[in-house]
């Protein structure tokens, strides 16, 4: 028969299989994962004859296929007590086939997730992809699916999914040992029935030193932040932090005009084991950081955009979210050719919210865009690659090394957007004499159907066009075409210069690259605007600028330098190497170590130092500092020394 039938007959037989009005079950059991384990029993309704179940792979926020199925191990199926066999698909290897025998309604499935990251011996954080098991060729939004978790005695639980029963903190019990295997010391609780694609939106974290805590009291819907960590002292957030995301809700209010969850929780872990993560969800996101990285405003500059960013995202990305980036299932590819909206728009709000919330000052705000813009103004690789194409071919730049990366480009739709938006907003302010902005540009576009729960709408780039034609005319259209689709050898600024201020270049870093400089632990070395080099702290080149002064010396990413005119490398050596050099013909002689050989470089380099920064331009609209200007009035945050003074 011609394949499309077939495929259509397919998906007959193996939806047929199913009860759809029953919910699928699902025990999460996280008892054990201090052990790097976690566990899974699923009772799914189901009809005698073959089925096909599925375990996600194109996880919404990732934008490439990272369903963890490799990870996935000790899968076994059992109808009213019996084993039955299964077989994975030859071709999609996250289906798994079984056939019902006669007389059975409910497949039961056992299986176990090996976890390496985001689990430490204190806390655990579970991105529901790990254990999930459903029906194939359906649409999740149509599998209603009721969850329950286990965890140690003693831990807490934060998510956004709605616990059955009364109480805060939801009520858990003791585990029927015999019911759910060895889990000595757990507790379970259990969760209102939802749907599988509102169950993958729906993260947990859970800890020994678990708090939760209430943000801008009198906002609806309740917004709450729960933390884990590794060390009790950890997870009390300063006060300050607290009022400032409390101006981060509110700020949201009025810079979006419309909330589209039932509940809010920004899920946060410390922890230098299990941190480094930053994933929206519609009601939540998963936020992971180092363990001081919110600890007092040093570290938390370097994060001081990680919130206000993933929380844009339930507007921005989770409401709206670009037509073929949505897929009615987590098997079929999405599609990311509108990322420099769904991502470059929520970087741009994401660090104009942080400046507003007090998240970070004003000037932390300039010193981060300048930071920014003059990595996009000295990023060789755009030369040949569209900022659209970055977007299309994400799934392939995620996660690459680092090595000639400014040549290849990497996810510059986040930057690239994010300059993009400012333009647009600093345009918006110029033609209607700044009494419009950008903000009446997301009343109207993230602002349609008014108040709603976790939804999703679709859209295209001719309803960008449209939203903004609203806000005032423009040939938007074409504006598009010439920042996003056309190749651009150089940053575009102009929303820095209508703004009101120039990139210009100094011969020391701002004072916010030093703060963060000085927070990392990563002490290595940029020199990109000067040598053309990023440095590890031990000498390693981990990128060379392509036709930047190392580059025509010949150096290579991974090469190590060993000497700089006759001394032992150091960083300050190498500054030091370069302040000399200023204005003199004598090159900056290297010995280098490559694999396991030496060689000799002399780069000629005369400029000194160079570090970007924004500069206030003298008679010009000061744009820039009234969009970062609070829109509410700001909660007073207790008496912690001022961020610019860092």
């Amino acid at each position: 028969m011609p394949r499309s039938t077939s495929l259509l007959l397919a998906v007959a037989l193996s939806a047929s299989a199913f009860a759809q009005t029953t919910p699928i079950k699902i025990i999460a059991d996280l008892s054990e994962a201090p052990r790097k384990l976690y566990h899974a029993e699923v009772d799914i309704p189901v009809k005698p004859g073959p089925v096909t179940l599925i375990t996600p792979e194109w996880i919404p926020g990732n934008h490439r296929p990272t369903g963890p199925v490799e990870d996935i191990t000790g899968v076994v199926f059992t109808a009213n007590g019996e084993p039955l066999k299964w077989r994975r698909d030859n071709v999609n290897l996250y289906e798994f086939h079984v056939t019902i025998p006669k007389g059975v309604a409910t497949l039961h499935a056992h299986l176990d997730c090996i976890v390496t990251n985001r689990v430490s011996q204190k806390l655990a954080v579970l991105e529901w992809e790990k254990l999930l098991l459903y029906p194939a060729n359906t649409p999740v939004k149509d599998i209603p699916i009721q969850p329950s978790v286990i965890v140690p005695t003693g831990w807490g639980i934060g998510t956004a999914l709605t616990p059955e029963g009364t109480g805060n903190p939801p009520v858990t019990t003791g585990v029927d040992e015999s019911a759910h295997g060895p889990t000595p010391g757990a507790t379970i609780t259990h969760y209102a029935a939802t749907t599988v694609e509102q169950l993958e939106d729906s993260p947990v974290i859970t800890g020994q030193y678990f708090h939760e805590f209430p943000l801008a009291p009198e906002v609806s819907p309740k917004h709450y932040i729960d933390v884990v960590a590794d060390a009790p002292e950890d997870s009390q957030l300063r006060p300050a932090l607290l009022a400032e995301l409390s101006n981060l809700v509110r700020e949201t209010g009025a810079a979006y005009d419309s909330r589209h969850y039932h509940v809010y929780h920004f899920l946060l872990t410390l922890s230098d084991v299990a941190g480094g993560e930053g994933l929206e969800h519609g009601q939540s996101s998963d936020n992971g950081v180092g363990e001081k990285g919110f600890s007092d405003e040093m570290h938390q500059l370097a994060e001081s955009d990680l919130l206000s960013h993933e929380f844009t995202h339930s507007w921005n990305g989770k409401y709206r979210r670009p037509g073929r980036l949505y897929q009615p299932d987590f098997a079929t590819m999405q599609q990311g050719d509108l990322l420099w909206v769904y991502e470059g728009m929520t970087q741009y709000l994401g660090n104009v919210l942080a400046a507003r919330s007090g998240l970070k000052s004003q000037e932390q705000y300039h010193d981060m865009l300048a930071m920014s813009a003059a990595s996009l103004d000295s990023k060789p690789g755009r030369e040949w690659r569209s900022t659209e194409d970055t977007a299309i071919a994400a799934s392939i730049l995620r996660g690459g090394n680092p090595a000639w990366s400014n040549w290849k480009r990497n996810q510059d739709y986040y930057q690239e957007g994010e300059l993009f938006w400012l333009d647009a907003d600093t345009l918006i302010r110029k033609q209607t004499d700044n009494k419009k902005s950008l903000t009446d540009f997301l009343h109207i576009f993230l602002g349609k159907g008014g108040n709603t729960g976790p939804l999703i709408v679709p859209y295209e780039r001719p309803e960008l066009v449209a939203d903004l034609n609203q806000v005032t005319p423009y040939d938007w259209a074409t504006f598009i075409q010439t920042h996003i689709d056309n190749l651009n050898p150089r940053a575009d600024l102009d929303g820095i210069e209508r703004g009101g201020y120039k990139l210009v270049y100094t011969d020391k870093p701002s004072k916010a690259q030093t703060t963060m400089a000085s927070s990392s632990r990563r002490d290595g070395l940029n020199l990109w605007y000067s040598l053309g080099l990023r440095i590890a702290a031990d000498g390693t080149l981990v990128d060379v600028r392509w036709n930047g002064p190392a580059d025509k010396a010949q150096l290579a990413p991974g090469q190590k330098i060993i000497a700089i005119n006759g001394n032992i490398f150091s960083t300050d050596a190498l500054k030091a190497a370069i302040d000399e050099a200023k204005g003199k013909t004598d090159p900056i002689h290297l010995i280098l170590q490559s694999d396991t050989f030496v060689s000799t470089a002399d780069i000629n380099y005369h400029d000194g130092q160079r570090y970007p920064k924004l500069v206030r331009v003298d008679g010009t609209p000061d744009y820039l500092d009234d969009i970062t200007k609070p829109l509410t009035t700001p909660e007073k945050a207790p008496e912690e020394k001022k961020k610019d003074d860092m």
